[in-house]
């Protein structure tokens, strides 16, 4: 089975190039700018078409939530336009399409956690792009798969746990906020739950589903676990204390609610993420041991 994932920089591109490596029958390729640009529709079709993969995860996009909001038709562009692109591409060479999607495209005003079919109300440009790229794949692309998922962490890239890591070597005491809750998801976990589905799409399975961490938590007290971790470890960690959402203003309000309803995946394709605490604690302990092999070196 080949796999062409979009984008060479991002968590789960890296994730995934991680987790195939040495899969027999399976070759996972990473395409990204500037043989294959989002903002242009040939290079796109060209560098699919030549792949020729059976699936192509539709990974690359824009995700500066809060410059989206000034930047609105560049976000449009990658997340929507780019995204139709990627999905006609694929069909063109008979190949499905999965595309990665965002908590962001609902308001975070539900009570409890939100399924596939709850109401989508994007409270960002950020969401509204995500939640139109959706609709771009779909209706390029009879063979789709759309992933929603949300707080993304990993080994790779920028993320919260490389965040707080890097803030408990600088400060004893970081403030966090604690009226935003969800479910975090190592990018890790995406990786295998995409591949796990790649080798059963079928038509009868097209449609949208969620993919996150199983428990929830609120940030801070991810920051909290984060440090216990570390400290166990004999990494950096500091005090937490618990701020408001209101206390750190942003451009782009971020929903209050993100946490997943992840059933229906499990009952099309046998996929269920970890317990985010396990998987944050692998995480955490694979940057622990790269920071100390890099000091020594």
């Amino acid at each position: 089975m080949r796999i062409l994932v979009t984008g060479t920089q991002g968590q789960v591109v890296s994730s995934l190039l991680e987790r195939a490596a040495g899969l027999p029958g399976i070759e996972v390729t990473a395409a990204g700018r500037p043989e294959l640009d989002l903002r242009d529709r040939a290079s796109v079709i060209r560098r699919i078409a030549a792949a020729r993969p059976d699936v192509v995860v539709s990974a690359a996009a824009y995700t500066e939530v809060d410059r989206a909001e000034d930047e609105p038709e560049e976000a449009y562009r990658i997340n929507v336009t780019g995204a139709g692109h990627v999905a006609e591409a694929a069909a063109k060479v008979g190949a499905s399409v999965i595309y990665l999607s965002s908590d962001y495209v609902f308001s975070g005003d539900h009570s409890g956690p939100y399924k596939e079919e709850s109401d989508t109300r994007p409270l960002t440009l950020y969401g509204l792009t995500k939640l139109e790229g959706e609709r771009a794949t779909a209706n390029a692309n009879p063979s789709h798969i759309i992933l929603r998922t949300s707080w993304v962490y990993s080994p790779f890239g920028r993320n919260f746990v490389k965040t707080m890591l890097r803030l408990a070597a600088e400060r004893r005491t970081i403030s966090v906020v604690s009226d935003q809750w969800g479910n975090p998801t190592s990018a890790l976990d995406i990786a295998d739950g995409i591949l796990q589905i790649a080798s059963q799409i079928r038509g009868d399975l097209a449609g949208v589903y969620h993919l996150a961490g199983a428990g929830e938590i609120n940030w801070s007290g991810f920051a909290r676990h984060i440090f216990s971790v570390s400290r166990e470890h004999g990494g950096p960690f500091a005090e937490v204390t618990d701020t408001s959402s209101a206390d750190y203003p942003a451009k782009a309000r971020r929903p209050l609610n993100s946490r997943l309803e992840c059933g229906k995946i499990e009952r099309a394709f046998g996929v269920r993420a970890r317990d985010w605490r396990a998987s944050t604690q692998t995480v955490v302990q694979r940057l622990l041991v790269a920071d100390r092999t890099s000091r020594v070196a």
